[in-house]
This record gives structure tokens, sequence and C-alpha cells, in this order.
């Protein structure tokens, strides 16, 4: 694992009860470790995921089990079920394919087994599945203090206004839920081009522990103490980028570009600040 990780702002350090503003993974350990990880998803940005994290779980096994268990909707393809050729040929090859995953990487088509025992939960799968997987998740039983940690991109809306993913994630378990959003493109991930992205929570010490689960040198975790803004700021920033996209295709020039992304940017944080209290 990359010991050159990204520091907590000087603000963010003084909100918290550490000296430092990180409090080191062990110190999150020590109620129970190696700390189990469950994968809920399996396509291309969830097994993009499975390849960073299961090689940061395997070169720190005082830490993390080093078996990543990766919740797998089964498929047949050609003629095998998905699940098996992941296990066997440690590749997805409907979803990522050309790209090998690490060796301890488990594929498991039953959603209650793969996430028994899990300390931690990552989801990222569509969020129109999490309607049926909550309740599935929450009757399978979660160990103590354990937490998730969301993918998914988009927000939704009831009655009351905009709700979040991590949000409905966090009522159904009772967990707490962080997310973790970037302008990611997964295959260039795999390919190992360099990139950010940027974690939010709610707890410093979720956030060190996380990040030691996901940074590596070309895939760099920042943590930031505002997890709803991340998350809001994950999904709407997709609108801008098709905005950008559509001044490429009607042939405009670059500053015409950079109105689109700065009116754009203007608009998300509006948008935040109209429709979501506290951010």
């Amino acid at each position: 694992m990359s010991s050159a990780k990204p520091l907590l702002s000087k603000r963010q350090s003084s909100s918290s009860s550490s000296s430092n503003g990180i409090m080191h993974k062990c110190q999150l350990s020590t109620n129970r470790s190696p700390k189990k990880v469950c994968l809920v998803g399996s396509g291309n940005w969830g097994c993009v995921i499975a390849r960073i994290i299961a090689a940061n779980m395997a070169s720190s096994p005082d830490v993390f089990d080093p078996v990543l268990t990766m919740w797998v909707f089964e498929e047949t393809v050609d003629g095998r079920k998905l699940s098996e050729i992941i296990n066997s040929d440690h590749e997805n090859v409907k979803y990522l394919p050309g790209y090998k995953l690490p060796t301890n990487v488990v594929a498991v088509p039953d959603l209650k087994e793969a996430v028994a025992g899990a300390d931690v939960l990552i989801f990222c799968v569509p969020h129109q599945f999490l309607g049926k997987m909550l309740p599935q998740i929450k009757d399978q039983g979660l160990v103590p203090d354990c937490i998730g940690v969301s993918l998914i991109k988009g927000i939704d809306f009831d009655d009351q206004g905009v709700v979040l993913v991590s949000s409905i994630i966090q009522t159904a378990l009772d967990i707490d839920c962080s997310v973790l959003m970037g302008a990611n493109v997964a295959n260039e991930v795999a390919a190992g081009d360099f990139c950010e992205s940027t974690l939010g929570c709610n707890d410093l010490r979720h956030g060190a522990f996380l990040q030691d689960l996901f940074h590596t040198n070309r895939f760099r975790v920042n943590v930031v103490l505002d997890p709803h803004g991340v998350e809001l700021c994950g999904a709407l920033k997709n609108v801008v980028a098709l905005g950008a996209g559509f001044c490429d295709g009607l042939g405009y020039g670059g500053n015409t570009k950079a109105a689109i992304i700065r009116l754009g940017l203007i608009e998300m944080k509006k948008f935040c600040y109209r429709f979501f209290d506290g951010i």
C-alpha cells in the first residue's frame, strides 16, 4: 500500500480529537481485526475498484482480511456462470474484459452469504437495485460497528425533497455511510492512468481507515468531512460533463466550453444550497 497519502486539511484536522486530524488505521481496528470487506457489485466500475482494494487488503493482513468478497449478479456468459468465470479465470469477461482480478477476490452470487460478517460494505450497484437488496442485507444481520461506503452516483427525490443514496443506505441498515466520488473513467483507472477521488465521511476515523483501503499512488483519495456535498457534486458534475460534451459535438471552442463548465459549477453550488440543508 502506498505511503504517499494526501493529508487532511488543517481546518478538518482542528475538528478532530486526534492531534493531527488523522487517526491511524490500527486505532480503528482494535475491536475486531482483521476487518472483512464486502464489495456489493461487480460491474465495470465495481471490478476496477476490486482490483485496487484487493491489492491493498493483501498488503495489510494485520488490518484487513485478505479475502475480498464480491457480490455478483449471476449471469450466464458463453454457457458459464459469471461467478464461476471470475473465481476460476480471475477476470470479469463481460464487464471488464482484458484486466485480471487479484486472486483474493472471491465472487459470491448469494447476497446474504456475501455480506455475512462484513465490517465494511462497499456499494457499487445501480441505485434502483437497493430497494430489494437492502432489506436482504438487513435481514442477514450486520456485525457491530459495520460501516458503509457508497460509490453510487445519483440522487432521488421524495415529498420532502432531495434524497441521497448514502442516506437511503444509512437509514435502511442503521450504519454510518461514507461516499467515494470523482471524475473517474473506469477503464482509464484500470489501465493505471492517474486520477483523484474524494472520500466524504462523517467521522475522520472512518475516513482515515477507508483511505487506507482505497488509496494508491495512481488512485489518490482525499478525505473531507462533507459526505453530502461530495455525493451531490459527484452526481451533478455528470450534467455539466454532458454540456461540455455537447460543446465538443457542436464544434465550439475551448472558451465556450470553459464558460459552460464555470456556469455549471455555479449552478451545482446553487442546487446544493437550494435543495439540501447542511451543505
